[in-house]
């Protein structure tokens, strides 16, 4: 959102304009109707009827289908503040690294991440592009921004991640634990949940630890 798209009230609350209200509402209406349908029985026109919007609204947001659906994934990536902004001071990174950690650990067994991620799945034989959009748009788009933050890391001496897009990869992977594995087979998590803030918090401790130098 740029400055001319946006107000401030005297709380200093923000206030969308109608563009970016219709196009909020579209990437909404957008991310539930893929989770529920999948991609290839979604259409735009689905989608602006959902909005309350009309169709030229949304083609005039998002160019096509596939640019929409990449939006609804990215929006979701700024709804748990997983952009650049959540990976910058690299002098700090057991304070960065544990935030991401809380951040992606509750975005990654999200209903709706969950769904897409199954819907991506189940569809992937017939429709492999929409696996691919979802991994560029997601999982790619993560695993970039850690290896880069990682990377600043590294200049401080610190700690050594001589292979920051494999540390990366550990680092998502880790923080799936087992309670993503039990949503996806659809199995009770219920025990999970009640440690699943310290399995984060401890998994983002002994990633560091184990790069510290020095102590390898």
């Amino acid at each position: 959102m740029t400055k001319d798209l946006i107000s401030l009230n005297n709380d200093g609350q923000i206030h969308l304009s109608c563009s970016e209200q219709k196009r909020a509402q579209i990437l909404e209406s957008a991310i539930t109707l893929f989770c529920h349908q999948g991609f290839p029985h979604t259409s735009m026109d689905e989608v602006a009827k959902h909005a309350g919007v009309s169709k030229q609204t949304v083609y005039s947001h998002f160019g096509c289908k596939d640019d929409l659906f990449v939006s609804a994934i990215e929006s979701k990536c700024v709804v748990h503040q997983l952009t650049n902004n959540a990976l910058i001071d690299a002098s700090q990174p057991q304070q960065v690294i544990l935030l991401f950690a809380l951040q992606f650990g509750e975005m990654i067994v999200s209903n709706e991440a969950m769904t897409v991620f199954k819907t991506c799945v189940a569809q992937s034989d017939t429709h492999p592009e929409v696996s691919k959009l979802f991994y560029d748009a997601g999982p790619k788009h993560i695993l970039g921004l850690i290896r880069n933050y990682l990377i600043k890391v590294n200049e401080h001496g610190v700690y050594l991640f001589e292979n920051p897009h494999e540390s990366a990869v550990r680092l998502c992977l880790m923080l799936f634990g087992e309670l993503k594995l039990r949503l996806e087979l659809g199995l009770e998590i219920g025990d999970l949940l009640l440690t699943r803030q310290q399995y984060l918090h401890d998994t983002a401790d002994m990633f560091l630890r184990a790069h510290k130098v020095g102590l390898k």
